[in-house]
């Protein structure tokens, strides 16, 4: 075998792949899995956001490669959703691109503004794309630390102690994954001046701030922010899109089009009924937020019980579509996990996951029915 890239050699398989797979052959045995582990909705995305992808299927250049900044339209639309949600106005023209998914974002504004040896702030716990990402194009990754006892924000005296010479990014994803944590207005103050004083680009993945959150909030109406800042979003979750892999990547011009000299190299544009699909989604009333809550939150309340007879505490004010749960002391994670795994074939993410700091915690996904949490509280 030709040998591999030495940029593999410090990036391991995405976790979730791995344990996917087992979670298959477990089931292929007959064992009765309830997976409560993986963030996908199981929720059906709007009805005429579908409707639209089909009809659009007969309109003329429908399946011809589209442009690499997506349909004017689309783009409109999506500042125009900023605008009316987030109370950030933005130019869809220059501001707005459209992406497959906003996890190839993290690819391509890495790919953007790193070079072999700069160094990038990753959250800790955090998205494990975030540091894989950095290995893979021979950037550091620094770990900052994000903890319970400050409520899952960073410590910027801590990180002002940092040499932070070659630090060229920061990673941070409010609200947060895994554990739900909400920023303060004084956190996206301080992270945009923070990101002034030393140069760094400050991303904030954002794809979460609908789901449960009754305040939403882009860190692009802050001032100064598009200075120095991007910020990643996504249909997948606020509109059960997953698959449609619809992200979008807002900020100034400059930011924007540097991103865009990496993708349009990536990419050859996003399925135009896709786009159309999308569009119509952007489109939702407020009835849609309150639908889909609805579900979630009964879903939540389920969850909590399922945590409170494994003997996990957790925070009843965080938000998005996981619940974040401390184990009893001394108890590790993949263990614990494991345990569930093997005597109640029930799957939960191990917070380690995530970074050391996950340790002692599991993540549990609200993306099943009730009736499955409920079987699975049973079991337990």
């Amino acid at each position: 075998m030709i040998e591999v890239a030495n940029r593999l050699k410090n990036v391991e398989e995405y976790y979730f792949s791995k344990k996917l797979r087992e979670v298959a052959f477990l089931k292929s045995q007959g064992k009765p899995i309830i997976n409560l582990g993986i963030g996908s909705p199981d929720l059906e995305p709007p009805f005429k956001a579908t409707m639209l992808l089909r009809d659009s299927l007969d309109d003329e250049g429908a399946n011809k490669y589209q442009g690499y900044q997506g349909l004017p339209e689309l783009r409109e639309e999506i500042a125009n959703f900023y605008n009316k949600r987030y109370k950030v106005n933005l130019s869809a023209q220059t501001e707005v691109l459209p992406l497959l998914g906003s996890k190839e974002g993290i690819m391509h504004i890495s790919m953007a503004f790193l070079n072999p040896g700069d160094e990038v702030l990753v959250p800790n716990p955090g998205y494990p794309t975030y540091e894989a990402v950095t290995k893979l194009l021979e950037a550091k990754p620094v770990l900052y630390d994000l903890k319970e006892a400050t409520d899952w924000q960073p410590d910027f005296i801590a990180l002002e102690r940092l040499d932070l010479s070659k630090v060229k990014i920061m990673w941070i994803n409010y609200p947060h994954m895994p554990t739900g944590a909400n920023a303060t207005n004084k956190f996206y103050d301080e992270v945009i001046a923070f990101g002034k004083r030393h140069n760094i680009l400050i991303v904030n993945d954002n794809p979460y701030s609908f789901v449960l959150n009754d305040k939403p909030k882009s860190i692009m109406r802050y001032n100064n922010a598009k200075d120095v800042c991007l910020e990643l979003n996504s249909l997948s979750k606020t509109f059960n899109m997953a698959g449609w892999r619809v992200g979008m990547l807002v900020g100034s011009y400059d930011h924007i089009n540097a991103v865009l000299r990496v993708k349009s190299n990536m990419d050859s544009g996003m399925f135009y009924g896709i786009q159309k699909g999308a569009i119509e989604a952007l489109k939702c009333s407020n009835m849609w937020f309150v639908s889909l809550n609805s579900v979630y939150q009964q879903r939540r309340e389920l969850i909590w019980k399922l945590a409170e007879e494994l003997n996990c505490t957790y925070d009843k004010d965080a938000t998005g579509m996981f619940i974040w749960a401390k184990l009893p002391p001394h108890l590790k994670s993949e263990e614990f996990t494991d345990l569930v795994l093997k005597e109640h074939s029930i799957f939960i993410t191990p917070g380690t996951v995530f970074g050391s700091n996950g340790e002692g915690y599991v993540r549990f996904s609200l993306c099943a029915p009730e009736d499955v949490i409920k079987e699975a509280i049973a079991r337990v």
